[in-house]
């Protein structure tokens, strides 16, 4: 600041559960700071909840994809602009104290910004797919960057991956909400590209490289779980471990998250991967909004069944997030039985996650949501 006489620009992204936590930092760095700075909130959440992230001391949002907004925001500063006029921002009307938002940025094609920090050496999962045309009435993702799919291209892909190669990074994972949907525009697989995606993956990272793909931090659909596309996986990613969302036992409860696909799909893509060679891991959620006992006695007759098969169950709970059509449930209580069954499942060691603490997440974010209703924050 001192050296060039603008502000310095803080740049915040957080999730939705950790709204509270960020919102005390930003209050810490205001206090602890004696030069000013323009503290920027972006994000799925900022984006949700654009006034109440304000109310918390940041000064500007970033509505939607940031990428171009960000660029847009260094500019107007450097030029001694105002960037709350900006398209794809929101702040205080300084007077009324009231949201006024520009509406959400532009998007532009995923090749035009990378997914790393190369120069400095930050490697993270390659993003290859933002958006998702499934949109389930419990996820972010849809409802920020759209119903529909947009890929990163093979060329890109390589570029980065040769940058890593060229640095010595030899671990490679992809981040998209359904890895067997790239190349695709709609519901049905695309798996030429998935290979020609893969194989070229490989070819760049070389041989020793470990390429991990529909894994953390991302997983397959059922329905996509087929025998050529786990020929495709095996031949060219490293990981025998597959993350498949199943969500429910109930296609009562699956129908109505709009999950779109069946218990039976989960069965089938559970037993063609163990076949293949795979552990799958399996995504259950609990306590969705509707939710009753014996739809969640369902979710355990099959836990335990995928179990018998082979699979390991990933725990989640319902959190009601900003932005979802769900953003106003209240999750369903989860009786003793059902703490009970996965109690049992994780003593043996086949099942894991973080639903508990979930709970209490999901605790908070209803609270918090009564409040901000209160204090007219939507």
């Amino acid at each position: 600041v001192r050296r060039s006489g603008r502000p310095a620009v803080a740049l915040w992204s957080f999730y939705s559960p950790d709204f509270e936590q960020a919102a005390s930092d930003l209050a810490a760095v205001k206090s602890a700071s004696a030069e000013g700075a323009i503290h920027v909130a972006g994000g799925v959440h900022a984006t949700a909840e654009p006034l109440a992230t304000l109310l918390a001391g940041f000064d500007l949002v970033v509505i939607g994809e940031g990428e171009h907004t960000l660029v847009e925001i260094v500019d107007a500063l450097q030029r001694g602009a105002d960037p709350r006029a900006l398209p794809g921002t929101a702040h205080l009307d300084p007077e009324s104290g009231g949201l006024v938002s520009h509406g959400p940025g532009e998007r532009h094609p995923l090749d035009a910004y990378p997914p790393f920090n190369a120069r400095y050496r930050k490697w993270n999962a390659i993003e290859i797919t933002r958006g998702c045309v499934y949109a389930c009435s419990f996820c972010q993702t849809p409802y920020m960057f759209k119903a529909r799919f947009r890929h990163r291209s093979v060329a890109d892909v390589r570029r980065h991956i040769d940058a890593m190669r060229a640095y010595g990074s030899r671990f490679v994972r992809f981040l998209t909400p359904t890895s067997l949907s790239y190349g695709s525009a709609d519901t049905t697989p695309d798996l030429d590209a998935v290979e020609a995606l893969l194989a070229s993956v490989r070819e760049g990272a070389g041989p020793e490289a470990k390429i991990y793909f529909g894994t953390f931090p991302s997983e397959i659909r059922p329905e996509h779980v087929t025998p050529r596309a786990l020929a495709i996986l095996a031949r060219w990613a490293d990981n025998r471990t597959l993350v498949i969302g199943g969500q429910s036992g109930s296609d009562r409860v699956l129908a109505g998250s709009r999950r779109g696909h069946t218990v039976e799909d989960v069965v089938r893509a559970v037993r063609l991967s163990v076949e293949a060679g795979f552990r799958p891991d399996v995504d259950f959620l609990l306590g969705l909004p509707g939710e009753e006992p014996e739809d969640r006695a369902l979710s355990m007759q099959l836990a335990e069944r995928l179990v018998t098969m082979g699979a390991r169950i990933h725990s989640h709970a319902f959190m009601p997030l900003p932005g979802t059509p769900l953003r106003d449930a209240a999750p369903s209580p989860i009786e003793p039985d059902t703490v009970l069954a996965m109690a049992r499942l994780e003593s043996r060691g086949k099942a894991y996650g973080q639903w508990r603490r979930q709970l209490v997440t999901a605790e908070s974010l209803v609270r918090a949501r009564r409040r901000h209703a209160r204090s007219d924050y939507t």
